[in-house]
């Protein structure tokens, strides 16, 4: 089984200024097949991952549902700023 939370905290932290402030939640949903991913960050690193008109939040959520179909599941992700 794939670990989820590593695969995205991989993938993002080489695009914010503070690596070292960004961290990733796995939820539970009401679905077993469906995985909910909380990626919180600072404002300003935040801004740069949703990126203009959500671009980079788009590509992020395909690569993490590219990886997700090995294991037949759903993976929603959401974007947090503290």
């Amino acid at each position: 089984m794939i670990d989820y939370e590593k695969v995205l905290i991989d993938l993002v932290k080489p695009m914010v200024d503070d690596p070292d402030s960004v961290r990733v939640q796995t939820m539970d949903s009401i679905n077993e097949n469906e995985l909910v991913l909380y990626v919180y960050a600072k404002n300003e690193d935040i801004a740069r991952l949703i990126g203009r008109q959500g671009n980079m939040a788009s590509a992020i959520r395909q690569m993490m549902s590219v990886c997700s179909r090995l294991d037949n599941r759903r993976i929603s992700i959401k974007f947090e700023s503290y």
